[in-house]
């Protein structure tokens, strides 16, 4: 993490999994016994004697032990000068990164019950292909079983200074590739995991630490079901202080509905924990502007993979459609040919609980007024309603209007207790036919109206007693818009 912006972020771990069966004591043990029979202290014998092996191991010529690494040199060519901006090459402090040690130590944020787990990986080794910082080859390498860890792979993706990488590449296990020409992160972890000789391959972020412990938790889930793609816990480090703290509950993780769809999983392993510096914005450029290169690629994943359920995509970023997506033909035949299943299957089956738009709907998601949006306040039948921060999570913020004109929040509607400015919104039981209960969007979607007073709905009294109908203006209060609008 001391430096490096550009060397990139294609850190592929890839280890050989030799795991079915190996010989202990002379009796070989079912996976059962490798893997939960092995007593802690049986472990950490192995463990530090096979460090001990390894630390005496003689290395290739050039090649220097991490623990050897000359730090201070490799940070010395890119030290922030006085009155330049600490932020201005990496969008971090830099500064502050380049005040710590590589391979510091981070506080362990492992569940209790999770540093109580023993492992025997003995049989498994790894390797890493990635674009880094320096501060991920240190973490790796010390808080990793040696034993486990084959190669690191740098992939220098066209960085301005080739030598980042190749002062790297003078470590024990570091190899560097370099492109000669920008391909981005994607096409550099690829070609990253072309050059790995392992059969296992996970991919780190750069500007990540490795907390303890974290590897042996991921190799065993993979080793008891070779489809599972898994993923550590992701911490957070302070992008001006570098201070390591928990995980954030905005950190959603990632929902992979490729690899669901195609056979596999992905699953998100607690006792693996490592940390990532997330910055403000891209501290290179992507050519076109990213914002570009984003919606190209997200429009791809949506043609290829989403079915007809990508509509609600466009719905939701109209001007997707305008950016050129390239020719997926070769992806959808592998689709075909891998046999995936369709969009539904992974909607039913690993993501129930998501809320999706039917035919009915016409608008849906929240209901958003500058930075609040409309919520229920964890409110039931009879309840009142009023605004909230929003969340972006749905449930109490997740709203439906549908043909017949009524705003929904699962079998509760949106209803004007009487038909007079200034009378209160409550959520009563759906139901058909009730004039109190239809509303419709006027303005350019932008207001709500109650069809039988053409009072519209207005959040000026939402503290004193919840939401209200008032006369229709251009107040902000009365502004709102669902995330997703169906209708043309």
């Amino acid at each position: 993490m001391r430096r490096k912006s550009r060397i990139l972020l294609c850190f592929a771990v890839l280890w050989v999994l030799g795991i079915a069966y190996y010989f202990y004591s002379g009796t070989t043990l079912s996976r059962k016994d490798d893997w939960s029979g092995i007593n802690s202290n049986r472990v950490q014998s192995h463990s530090n004697a096979d460090d001990k092996a390894h630390s005496l191991e003689t290395l290739p010529p050039g090649k220097v032990r991490w623990q050897d690494f000359d730090q201070d040199l490799y940070v010395g060519a890119t030290v922030v000068r006085p009155g330049q901006d600490p932020y201005a090459r990496n969008k971090f402090n830099q500064v502050e990164s380049d005040k710590l040690r590589m391979d510091r130590s981070v506080p362990d944020t492992r569940h209790d019950q999770s540093r109580l787990r023993s492992h025997s990986l003995s049989t498994l080794k790894h390797k890493h292909a990635f674009k880094p910082s320096s501060f991920p080859v240190f973490s790796v390498l010390k808080k990793s079983p040696a034993h486990l860890v084959k190669e690191i792979i740098l992939v220098d993706d066209y960085s301005d200074n080739p030598e980042d990488g190749a002062l790297l590449g003078k470590m024990e296990k570091v190899r560097v590739l370099r492109n000669d020409r920008r391909e981005g992160l994607m096409r550099s972890r690829v070609r990253g995991a072309d050059a790995a000789t392992a059969s296992v391959l996970t991919f780190l972020d750069s500007h990540c630490e490795c907390n303890e412990h974290w590897l042996e938790p991921l190799l065993e889930r993979v080793a008891e079901d070779k489809t599972r793609v898994v993923s550590p816990i992701i911490d957070v480090i302070n992008m001006d202080n570098f201070q390591y703290v928990g995980a954030s509950a905005d950190l959603k993780g990632e929902i992979s509905f490729r690899v669901w769809q195609c056979g596999g999983g992905l699953e998100i392993i607690p006792c693996s924990r490592v940390g990532h510096v997330f910055r403000k914005q891209h501290p290179y450029t992507f050519p076109g502007g990213s914002g570009t290169v984003f919606a190209r690629n997200t429009r791809r994943a949506a043609e290829v993979w989403m079915d007809d359920f990508k509509n609600f995509y466009y719905a939701a970023v109209p001007s997707a459609r305008n950016v050129p997506y390239g020719n997926i033909q070769s992806r959808l035949e592998m689709k075909k040919r891998l046999g995936c299943k369709p969009f539904k299957w992974y909607l039913e089956n690993v993501y129930p609980e998501l809320r999706v738009p039917d035919h009915q709907d016409i608008a849906f998601g929240a209901l958003q007024q500058g930075q609040n949006c409309l919520d229920t306040l964890g409110h039931f039948a009879d309840g009142v309603v009023g605004v909230y921060e929003c969340h972006n999570a749905g449930g109490n913020q997740e709203w439906a209007l549908t043909k017949d004109k009524s705003v929904k929040h699962m079998d509760l509607c949106l209803t004007v207790v009487d038909r007079t400015a200034g009378s209160q919104i409550k959520l009563q039981g759906c139901r058909e036919n009730d004039s109190r209960q239809k509303w419709e969007q006027i303005d350019n979607n932008s207001k709500l109206r109650h069809v039988g007073s053409n009072l519209c709905l207005d959040s000026r009294s939402a503290r004193n007693g919840g939401l209200t109908v008032e006369v229709c203006s251009p107040s902000l209060t009365q502004q709102w818009k669902f995330t997703l609008n169906l209708q043309p």
